[in-house]
């Protein structure tokens, strides 16, 4: 194995090779600060990433009071000492000159510099006058998916509790709602079945709309060293781009996008027609079963591939290995999340999994993924559109235990219809009902669809706009408010990764200037705001990320998510561990559903369900009747044409997603040069066939317009399916990060100029790969390349002379492998 390894040019590092059933061998990750050594570093700080949903754990580098680097942690379950580039890079923003050392508050127009006693004032008699001349449905919150639990819980509480509205949601709904509406879909309550540690057993591995190898790039370090050891898995994946987890595929299937469900039932089709169900498992686990056969007995191969423009024959292949598994793992992400018919779609998987007995056994699970890497703290706090601990807002009992939980009436607690969506929240300020909106660690103004309609509701004069974040943003941009943020390495807390391991992040420095924890900034408001409990004593009583994790351990305990058995000194011990965590499991649960489904009686589950095509909710008395034992549920759903399909006038698909080098909007990653100089600007991929018929060529810069705006980027041709583009959505309409940039209604470099204000009915996830859209030529490269890494799915199709995307000696990292007699592995 080399000793240190180009982490741009080479993402995923060397291979150890890891054994079917082997334990996964440590390889430990290290980059530093030129002209740091080891022997230098004064402090190695516990933490993990906060830059993607893995949790890999790693140790922060401290020397003389500044962070000089990261190394990745050996004997951590999550990642096992590896760290992907954004970990390894991403770290150097906390640094950055741009960042907001003080207080903003807008004075005639303009955002100037402030104190935190006129910001805070500002923010509180605004919430005060909006109480009492409006009520609180006139305050909204719109949180992220990269705080920590503690202030997420800590922003429950006050907005529920505190404020008293239903408004309150994050930019989760963007990317992890469907994950969890699936779940609660298929299982009654929110929470991962399956484990990482499933990956070191499966023998299939089936990832649907799931570019693992870019936006989870630890895990797939898992999956290449399966497959450069004994018994590799299979793998099948369901993608429209030609992804490095498509070439390593036995099967790949790349659907027209929007027909994710017409090729799952198919799937399904095939595995009932060929009888590969395991029908004990069925009859004592499960119901609806009778439903799904009916539902997809005419949903043959032949007619999925008339929708999804896939061989009938791949289609069956892919079924065949799907039936004959004798251990399948399946991990589903936005592909599937962000498109048509997301939880019909996401539930299909579940059922996949459901007929065929692949739960509860290792390397036997589903994982319905999440983008971000406190995603599922949202989640579990209610901060996105739940209750806090997966309480169910139709169940009076569930209200009733949480008002205890927080000494308050029932009553105060807004229970009188579904927590409103970040979609509708917008909409609420768009008519005029929300005239205050408090936005923190997010960056709608690049990141929701249909960017000219965000920019327009956030420039209302009648709404106050608060923004809490580390950057001058594109939306800080449009604040009343602008509050500086401390972040990750600079404060203390817990978040919990996709496979429900909860890691404790801790402070290794001072944040810049005033910039404040998260945490203290709602603990300031809420003091500010007197909140009171029913016995006239403080709301929230704790202060400090201790102390909120000790309250929010009393709010889960006996919940799916109980944390109980978990304290900051155990964590800071032993290091990620999954929830549950209680007297009967004090060391963590590494699976769900192991002895039977735990979590959908009428009287415990968190929802009694919607329907996959209209989203209407289901009544307490329909479940009652078809699930009284409270077993997993098969749910059927019918294929339908998405909304807006292509025409004369704008005959491609548009998609966009992600890149391995960025993170949302770059607020962070675009400030690390090695990862900006790896993908420093958007482009536009198109396929081969495409690109000819339109006497198109690699760099050519052309426009991509859809009904609702356009935007510019050069041409990367690639192995993507005809008819489809894709842009990466990161980029902002500033030319840089902390530029001025140009005027934004001209087109320019947010794909979310282009994509169409529409959601999947049950989980109110926006709909980002569903737009129609038209190609024309702005000029002709003159040599110049697309700038899209060649390393990744974008890399280019054909002999083009487009240069290897690398990073240099400024990206070079070390990397430790255990020694060779150890990385056999031994059973577990």
């Amino acid at each position: 194995m080399e000793p240190s390894v180009d982490r741009i040019r080479n993402p995923w590092g060397s291979r150890v090779p890891h054994r079917r059933h082997g334990r996964w061998p440590a390889r430990v990750d290290t980059f530093l600060a030129e002209g740091v050594e080891p022997s230098m570093v004064q402090q190695w700080v516990q933490a993990a990433s906060i830059l993607h949903s893995d949790g890999d754990a790693m140790d922060i580098a401290v020397l003389d009071g500044r962070m000089v680097g990261v190394r990745g942690r050996a004997t951590d379950r999550v990642n096992r000492g590896r760290l992907g580039p954004k970990d390894l890079f991403g770290w150097q923003a906390n640094a950055s000159p741009d960042r907001l050392p003080r207080p903003l508050v807008r004075e005639n127009g303009q955002l100037v510099e402030s104190d935190w006693e006129t910001a805070m004032s500002r923010v509180v008699a605004r919430s005060h006058e909006l109480l009492d001349e409006r009520g609180p449905g006139s305050l909204g919150f719109y949180t992220s998916g990269q705080l920590f639990l503690e202030e997420y819980y800590t922003l429950a509480v006050l907005a529920r509790a505190g404020i008293g509205t239903n408004h309150l949601d994050g930019n989760t709904r963007l990317c992890t709602s469907t994950a969890a509406e699936a779940l609660k879909e298929s299982f009654g309550s929110d929470g991962q079945p399956g484990s990482y540690d499933d990956i070191d057993h499966a023998d299939v591995i089936a990832l649907f709309g799931h570019n693992l190898a870019e936006t989870q790039p630890v895990q797939w370090m898992r999956i290449l060293d399966r497959l450069a050891g004994a018994e590799p898995p299979r793998l099948i994946c369901v993608d429209p781009r030609p992804t490095q987890v498509a070439r390593k595929s036995a099967v790949h299937l790349a659907p027209r996008v929007g027909t994710n469900l017409a090729l799952l039932n198919a799937l399904l089709h095939e595995i009932i027609r060929t009888d590969r169900v395991d029908h004990a498992y069925v009859r004592s686990n499960t119901v609806g079963y009778d439903e799904l056969a009916a539902g997809v007995k005419d949903c043959t191969p032949q007619w999925a591939a008339g929708i999804c423009d896939v061989p009938s024959a791949l289609i069956g292949e892919a079924a065949e290995i799907l039936g004959t598994a004798d251990r399948l793992l399946s991990t589903v992400l936005q592909g599937f999340y962000q498109s048509h018919q997301a939880t019909a779609s996401a539930v299909q998987v579940n059922n996949l999994h459901l007929i065929r007995g692949m739960l509860g056994r290792p390397g036997a699970g589903v994982l319905q993924m999440n983008g971000q890497p406190t995603a599922q703290n949202t989640r579990e706090c209610g901060a996105d559109g739940d209750l806090p601990g997966f309480r169910n807002w139709q169940n009076d009992a569930h209200v009733a235990d949480l008002a205890e939980v927080w000494n308050v009436e029932p009553s105060r607690i807004p229970h009188y219809a579904p927590p409103t969506h970040a979609m509708q929240m917008f909409r609420y300020a768009e008519q005029g009902s929300i005239r205050m909106l408090w936005i923190s660690g997010t960056n709608p103004a690049v990141s929701l669809p249909e960017l000219a309609r965000v920019r327009s509701i956030l420039a209302q004069e009648t709404l106050f706009v608060v923004v809490q974040d580390l950057f001058l943003t594109e939306t800080a941009r449009f604040a009343d408010v602008v509050l500086p943020a401390a972040t990750w390495g600079e404060k203390t807390g817990t978040f919990t990764n996709a496979d429900r391991t909860v890691h404790l992040t801790a402070k290794a420095v001072d944040p810049p200037g005033e910039a404040r924890p998260d945490l203290d900034i709602f603990l300031d408001y809420a003091a500010r705001m007197d909140f009171r409990d029913k016995d006239g004593g403080p709301l929230i009583s704790w202060r400090d990320p201790e102390s909120a994790f000790e309250a929010w351990k009393r709010c889960s305990a006996g919940r799916p998510c109980d944390y109980t058995g978990l304290t900051y000194a155990k964590l800071r011990e032993v290091g990620g561990i999954q929830w549950p965590v209680d007297g009967t499991a004090p060391g963590g649960t590494e699976r769900l559903y192991t002895d039977g489904i735990n979590w959908a009686h009428p009287e415990t589950c968190e929802t009694y369900g919607k329907d996959l095509i209209t989203g209407a909710a289901d009544s307490e008395t329909d479940y009652r009747a078809h699930n009284p034992d409270g077993k997993a549920m098969i749910k059927a759903a019918e294929y339908l044409p998405a909304h807006e399909t292509p025409d004369e006038r704008y005959p491609f698909q548009l998609t966009t997603g992600r890149t391995l080098y960025h993170f949302h909007t770059r607020t962070k990653t675009g400030r690390a040069p090695q990862l900006n100089n790896a993908a420093p600007e958007v482009w536009v991929e198109m396929s081969q066939t495409d690109a000819a018929g339109h006497q198109l060529h690699e760099g050519d810069l052309v426009e991509v317009r859809s009904p609702r705006g356009a935007l510019r980027g050069r041409v990367r041709v690639t192995g993507i399916r005809p008819g489809l583009l894709f842009v990466p959505f990161h980029y902002g309409y500033w030319d840089t990060p902390s530029g001025s940039g140009p005027d934004a209604t001209t087109p320019g470099r947010a794909a979310n100029e282009s994509t169409i204000t529409d959601w999947d009915p049950a989980s109110k996830q926006p709909l980002f790969k569903t737009a129609a859209a038209s190609l024309t030529l702005v000029e002709r490269s003159g040599g110049e390349r697309a700038p899209a890494p060649t390393t990744t799915a974008s890399a280019p199709a054909g002999a083009t002379g487009v240069p290897p995307t690398v990073g240099g000696t400024d990206a070079y990292a070390s990397q430790e492998a255990e020694p060779a007699g150890d990385a056999a592995g031994g059973e577990r």
